[in-house]
């Protein structure tokens, strides 16, 4: 296996990247990898990192493409916002530290996932850098097809774009059933209902809890009858996510505390003392924010793949009554779509659908989830 195999369903740009880590003379400083969700653009650029640090250009065995795969090369570093944003501060001293010599590799290459979450003054200290390259620095930014917009004009005009297509769902069961050891007909379930999103494939075949929220989730649009119903399950949607949230945070933010009380000299004695406990204070809530951060991303994040299911239902409903021929998004629930398009008009159902998108911008503008999701629900009771 070479680090192209991860990449699934993207011969082209397979094709492309492969050629310009081979080839010194196709390379350039900067690239924009874009793509819908679940189209593996991080993995993509993590793979042509790989590929520009192996000696074989990809081999996938050697230690450089092992330790690029795993996050833990030297000469790699990978930005992964955990809060909403990437603030200039961290941005600052990322590509001031892309920007040294190459320790083992041939190349210091900085990959940053979510280059649309950049603020206006990340965004303009990256710049900077893109404008006058340092020698053997490589920038590999990703940024979703849907709002390539979000990315400085300034900053993608000076990178090479790499477009990513939805794999097919025959690809990503292919890639459950031969890399993660998934049962076939799990992989064929999984890959048929994700919508062409990888991780959410392997989310869904491998987390008996991830099957049953989608359940709940896609059970709603027949249930919401009243007012009342449209209330209840705004609350239950938003209770889920903020407990999904917990979960994924609680270990992590204790060990982060403990890590930090190490490193601040917790519990020594002697002179110092005081000055550090000052520092440490100071230092903890700059964690806290952090981790807030990261916990209030990870609750908009699990209510978002709550709307995008409930989206896919309501695009499934339209496909149905309208009599096209085109797949479903959720075909294990072709009852209940079929009655949807039964019972409601077109018009209702694209209402229905409007909502939901309303919804998912409404938390990208930072509005209140209960307020952005209640909103939604009552619509939907409407129609």
């Amino acid at each position: 296996m070479t680090v192209w195999d991860e990449v699934v369903g993207q011969p082209s740009a397979v094709a492309e990247l492969s050629a310009a880590a081979e080839n010194p003379a196709a390379m350039t400083h900067a690239w924009l990898f874009t793509g819908p969700p679940g189209s593996g653009r991080s993995v993509a650029a993590r793979a042509f990192a790989a590929a520009l640090q192996c000696p074989s250009h990809g081999c996938g065995q050697c230690p450089s493409c092992h330790t690029v795969m795993t996050g833990t090369h030297s000469d790699v570093r990978e930005v992964v916002p955990e809060g909403l944003s990437i603030s200039v501060r961290s941005m600052r001293l990322l590509v001031q530290s892309a920007a040294r010599r190459p320790v083992s590799g041939r190349y210091q290459v900085l990959i940053i996932t979510d280059a649309d979450r950049l603020t206006e003054n990340a965004a303009n200290a990256l710049l900077k850098f893109i404008e006058e390259p340092p020698d053997q620095t490589i920038f590999l930014l990703c940024a979703p097809s849907d709002h390539p917009e979000d990315v400085q004009i300034t900053i993608r005009s000076r990178c090479r774009p790499v477009p990513l297509r939805t794999p097919s769902p025959e690809a990503i069961a292919d890639v459950l059933v031969r890399r993660d050891g998934i049962e076939p007909e799990t992989a064929r379930w999984a890959a048929s209902v994700a919508g062409g999103h990888v991780g959410r494939a392997r989310r869904l075949a491998r987390d008996a809890d991830a099957r049953t929220y989608r359940e709940t989730v896609l059970g709603l649009p027949m249930r919401v009858r009243g007012l009342g119903d449209a209330f209840a399950y705004a609350g239950e949607l938003v209770r889920n996510a903020k407990a999904e949230a917990t979960e994924l945070s609680e270990t992590r933010d204790a060990t982060e505390r403990e890590e930090l009380a190490v490193a601040m000299g917790a519990g020594g004695v002697g002179k110092g003392v005081a000055a550090a406990a000052r520092g440490a204070k100071a230092a903890e809530k700059d964690l806290e924010r952090q981790q807030k951060s990261r916990n209030t991303r990870n609750q908009r994040d699990a209510i978002d793949r709550a709307l995008v299911d409930l989206a896919g239902f309501f695009r499934d409903a339209l496909v149905v009554g309208s009599g096209s021929r085109v797949a479903l998004t959720n075909p294990d629930r072709d009852a209940d779509i079929r009655r949807a398009a039964a019972e409601w008009s077109p018009e209702s159902v694209l209402r229905r659908l409007e909502a939901v998108l309303a919804c998912r911008t409404a938390l990208d503008q930072n509005v209140k989830p209960e307020i952005a999701v209640e909103s939604m629900m009552t619509a939907l009771q409407r129609g």
